[in-house]
């Protein structure tokens, strides 16, 4: 009998990850969406019913139905689709909102059709609608979304996502302060030109973090978890970033930075209860301020979208 309706968990993921900045990602296991799609005798996208936050569910509007949108004409299947989002990552909260979104709508819709795109195909069509929420075509967030794991986006034009081996005992920590920063935003600040000094600094940091990844080297990742080019000039729009990196560090995570353009700051950590004890260390000096924060505890993701 075919199925007509698929109910997805579309997780929240961290791109940039300090030295990959438009290129690394993971996908996180405990924060997420929740989507439903349906297969319906008519044509085209619409999208039926979203709660959490006020997102608009015009087709056109909204980054599900766009990516949707541009997967339908791609494919131009003879029905049509509902799409449902009971939304739990906050828009503009860092940890891949839009893109939890858009991932979901086209690995849903490839789903209730017989899988007939591969991942990196699912990518490519879910970037027109990131590129609506961001003003920017990029896949570091769907791409972990979509894979799972740690990814690795090569080129966007065209497409190529390189999936990265995930150390076992690799936890992330994260605060979300609940304050908005637009991605666009975000962007607009950074400089067009960096010195050659930091661009090779970088650049060992990506590909030494790339190699402990793949030999599960802790004390690599935490020498290579550093950028010296997009953080120091967005931490200034997140409140305590310098407190809390320091303290976070000094208290034993392997790494910590800005997750997407902010305001969530990500830690990773080696072990849970070692995550447990940083989220501890988070939640004691934004307590210090009047701005309210959620934090959380995630395994890393290796699955990506799951179908519940």
């Amino acid at each position: 009998m075919e199925q007509k309706e698929v109910k997805l968990f579309t997780p929240a993921t961290v791109a940039n990850v300090s030295c990959g900045f438009d290129i690394l990602g993971f996908c996180l296991d405990t924060i997420g969406d929740d989507m439903i799609i349906r297969k319906t005798e008519g044509h085209g996208i619409t999208i039926t019913k979203i709660t959490g936050f006020d997102l608009p569910t015009t087709t056109t509007e909204n980054v599900a139905g766009i990516s949707a949108l541009a997967l339908m004409d791609y494919l131009k299947p003879n029905c049509g689709f509902e799409i449902e989002i009971h939304k739990r990552i906050k828009p503009g909260s860092g940890i891949g909102s839009s893109a939890a979104s858009a991932a979901g709508s086209v690995f849903g819709i490839n789903y209730l059709l017989g899988n007939p795109l591969n991942k990196t195909e699912l990518t490519s069509f879910a970037m027109k609608g990131e590129a609506y929420a961001s003003k920017a075509e990029h896949a570091d967030n769907l791409a972990p979304a979509l894979f799972g794991g740690f990814t690795l986006v090569k080129s966007t034009q065209p497409l190529q996502v390189l999936q990265l081996p995930t150390p076992s005992d690799l936890f992330a920590a994260i605060i979300h302060p609940q304050i908005e920063i637009k991605t666009a935003d975000a962007r607009a600040i950074l400089p067009r030109e960096t010195s050659l000094k930091n661009c090779i600094t970088q650049t060992a940091n990506m590909g030494s973090f790339v190699h402990a990844l793949h030999t599960s080297d802790y004390d690599l990742i935490e020498s290579s978890l550093k950028d010296v080019i997009i953080e120091p000039h967005r931490k200034a729009l997140i409140p305590k970033f310098d407190t809390l990196k320091e303290n976070v560090m000094a208290s034993g995570a392997l790494g910590c930075g800005i997750s997407g353009s902010g305001p969530s700051i990500y830690t990773l950590c080696k072990g849970q209860d070692k995550a447990k004890a940083i989220a501890e260390v988070m939640t004691q000096i934004y307590s210090d301020t009047t701005i309210p924060f959620e934090i959380y505890v995630s395994k890393i993701n290796t699955e990506g979208i799951k179908i519940k």
